[in-house]
């Protein structure tokens, strides 16, 4: 299915309007981001594919079905005024999802630049790749989430920019704005958890 420009363009205007609310409502870890989320993706598979940004499409399908499972550890794990704890890593599984992740990059690249017609393959997979990682610990609560989203973020408005999605660059554009904020809330938050120093 082909979609004219201007359809696609109010396609991805929705799409970045409802990512707006998604992120806002995940800076406060508010359960109800999730429903936003699910939205966003669905519409970013048609505007991805039309691009033939076949990783960035895929992804799409991978965060529906995260954002579901996300949704459901959020609820099970509940919280103050549904807001959900957080916490950090150690720093061996920070190295093993950095190494991870690096390798899936450089092999979806490499798939991607050798069977598909894809443009910009290598980042096309880094990006998908690194989201993959940032949802599956944004699911687990875990703080660095943010920090690979900023990276996310600046890697995707250099890329959106080159394939002329400027309202998608723009998206992005908030989405690092936001991630900042996201990661500052998450750290505060983690700080307000840790029980009080006995003396």
């Amino acid at each position: 299915m082909v979609l004219d420009s201007s359809t696609l363009l109010i396609i991805e205007w929705i799409a970045a309007a409802l990512g707006v609310v998604n992120i806002s409502l995940l800076i406060f870890r508010s359960v109800w981001n999730y429903p936003f989320g699910i939205a966003m993706v669905a519409l970013y598979i048609l505007v991805f594919y039309q691009e033939r940004l076949y990783a960035e499409a895929g992804l799409q399908v991978f965060f529906i079905l995260a954002q579901l499972w996300g949704w459901w550890l959020w609820l099970k794990v509940g919280g103050e005024d549904n807001r959900v704890p957080v916490r950090w890593l150690d720093w061996l599984s920070r190295a093993v999802w950095l190494m991870v992740t690096a390798a899936v990059s450089v092999n979806l690249g490499w798939a991607m630049h050798t069977f598909t017609n894809a443009v910009l393959p290598y980042a096309d997979a880094g990006i998908a790749a690194a989201s993959v990682s940032a949802q599956i610990l944004l699911a687990y609560r875990r703080i660095e989430n943010w920090i690979i989203w900023i990276a996310i973020d600046v890697a995707s408005i250099t890329l959106y920019i080159d394939r002329g999605l400027y309202p998608t660059a723009g998206l992005y554009g908030g989405f690092l704005v936001l991630s900042l904020i996201g990661l500052k809330e998450w750290i505060e938050a983690e700080h307000r958890s840790r029980p009080a120093p006995v003396v």
